[in-house]
């Protein structure tokens, strides 16, 4: 597909395509942010705001440390922390040092985290205290020779500091008993740091900036190879599509992004930390989105414009007794993406605000934005928009051919300057995803309309086969979500001996009234026959990753 239907959808004033060559590398954009910034708030973590000039000075030093340890430019260091200010410091040390960072899932377990350790080879690991215990069960078996620790409250300020650490090892008891002998504290690495040199080294478009491993839905988790230049392009992309509605913030007032999403989550990584770097925007950090009264309590304090989250996190906000103690008229962008955004959720955040939420996709491998609604809609699509700028997308069948006929589905298919290099030291399972003409193969199913829109109709495996029909879960789902009662649901196939496989139903209530009788006949008022839940299960909540989507496989595994 070379023509681009859906470039007479963008709205006025957004490019067809922006020139990732602007920078060098990442650190050329951060170090521009550093000198254009310096007087500016950077971050804002629990009532301490850190600027610019100071994440510069201390990821100089953190760089400089590393450095110091003897790891070689293109080493890989590991980061394995929540949303606090240390985050983006050493993400920036590391990058600045010329090695690639290595996100790893704060709540992985000892497993998993091997896995990832090794995967990559990481020879350092900079971990918050909370998660050491998970380090020390298998750091012997991993490449990792060195580790700092950092604390929750390490740069709060000396009694500020205390007090929160105390809180969270022995109120909260959040850090369990852990020995790593050798291990160096966060401050103590930041003052070595700053008595040690600091070699700038050449980066250049094509060196890897990170590792991102995919959430091993499909199988064993795999290490997306992120280049610099692919991150770069993502952040111009993101920032030309924004720029409609984050234009209007007005003149004096510095643009400010929630970052609920874990900064180890790509979504975050780029549309976040590194746009807002890009923009000399304000971040405010949660580190802990799942406690919702506390997100609340923060933002009711702000003042912000943009809000990137998933589904569940809107549909949890909204749904709060103390949504109003937050100030929303301020907010221009309200970016959906990580799982479908479903429209009843959609509709509340849009009359609560008044700022509807834009859908977008992507992935891991896509660095990660690739699509996304025009940010000037009113209305909720239903769809994942259309490819943003420098962006080809289409739609391919098993063998890999273009699907051309109108309304038919095939996978999703992306090109574009934020497409991964492939995945690390896999050239088997890069092969199998990328095709001859530099087409990433998504595994999700979409179909496309005559202006150019993308809709997913569900991820190849996520598919439920009854009796021959395809049922897409997305689609009940959605059907399920819009009914009176209905907190949240999730749909997944299980095995029936009539029709192979048969939908099963699990929702969380809103009202605790709600019936199973009522749900059968809600649906089969709203769903064809082979469409409609043959088993219905209610739960007190639902699974999710720590990204808040629904893992859909561990419904599937308990019947």
């Amino acid at each position: 597909m070379t023509d681009r239907p859906w470039l007479s959808a963008y709205p006025p004033g957004v490019p067809a395509d922006i020139d990732p060559s602007q920078y060098a590398s990442l650190v050329e954009l951060m170090e521009q942010a550093f000198r254009d910034y310096a007087s500016r708030t950077a971050y804002s973590f629990m009532g301490k705001e850190v600027s610019y000039a100071q994440t510069d000075a201390e990821s100089r030093q953190m760089a400089a440390y590393l450095q110091s340890l003897g790891l070689a430019k293109g080493d890989r260091v590991a980061i394995m922390m929540p949303n606090v200010p240390q985050y983006p410091v050493v993400v920036a040390a590391i990058l600045r040092a010329g090695f690639v960072v290595v996100n790893v899932n704060p709540l992985y377990t000892p497993r998993e985290l091997e896995h990832q350790l090794k995967d990559s080879g990481a020879k350092a690991i900079i971990i918050i205290e909370n998660f050491a215990a998970t380090l020390q069960a298998c750091i012997a078996s991993t490449p990792v020779q060195h580790v700092v620790l950092a604390t929750m409250g390490d740069r709060m300020g000396f009694l500020k500091g205390m007090i929160i650490n105390y809180v969270v090892r022995n109120v909260k008891k959040l850090v369990p008993t852990f020995s790593l002998p050798g291990a160096v504290r966060y401050n103590d690495a930041l003052a070595r740091g700053a008595r040690a040199p600091f070699q700038k080294p050449v980066i250049t478009p094509d060196d890897i900036a990170l590792l991102q491993y995919t959430g091993g839905t499909t199988g064993v988790s795999k290490g997306a190879v992120l280049l610099h230049r692919n991150i770069i392009a993502n952040v111009l992309q993101s920032q030309a599509w924004n720029a409609p509605v984050m234009s209007k913030v007005p003149q004096g007032e510095q643009p400010t992004a929630v970052c609920a999403l874990p900064l180890y989550h790509i979504f975050a990584f780029t549309v976040n930390m590194m746009l807002s770097m890009r923009t000399g925007g304000k971040t405010i950090l949660i580190p802990n989105p799942r406690d919702l009264p506390a997100v609340l309590k923060e933002l009711s304090k702000q003042t912000f414009h943009s809000f990137p989250a998933v589904n569940t996190l809107f549909n949890g906000l909204a749904n709060h007794p103390d949504f109003n103690t937050v100030n929303w008229k301020n907010l221009k962008c309200s970016l959906g993406g990580g799982m479908a955004v479903q429209g009843a959720v959609a509709k509340l955040w849009l009359e609560k605000t008044g700022c509807p939420i834009v859908e977008g996709y992507g992935l891991s491998e896509t660095s990660p934005s690739a699509s996304c609604n025009p940010v000037t809609s009113k209305e909720f699509t239903g769809t994942i928009g259309v490819p943003i700028p420098s962006t080809y997308m289409k739609l391919v069948d098993d063998d890999g051919r273009e699907v051309l006929l109108k309304g038919h589905p095939g996978e999703i298919a992306i090109k574009g300057p934020q497409v991964m290099a492939g995945y690390w030291q896999r050239p088997d399972e890069t092969a199998k995803v990328m095709t001859e003409d530099g087409y990433f193969k998504t595994g999700d199913i979409g179909i496309i309309d005559d202006n150019g829109f993308f809709k997913i109709v569900d991820r190849k495996k996520d598919m439920v086969l009854v009796s021959g029909f395809n049922v897409y879960p997305n689609e009940v789902e959605d059907v399920v979500a819009g009914m009176a009662g209905v907190l949240e649901c999730a749909v997944v196939g299980v095995p029936d001996e009539k029709t192979g496989e048969a939908v099963k139903l699990v929702i969380v209530k809103k009202d605790p009234s709600l019936t199973e009788a009522q749900v059968k006949e809600f649906c089969n008022a709203n769903l064809t026959g082979y469409k409609r839940p043959r088993v219905i299960e209610f739960r007190d909540s639902l699974p999710k990753t720590p990204v808040g989507k629904i893992l859909r496989r561990e419904l599937r595994d308990k019947k």
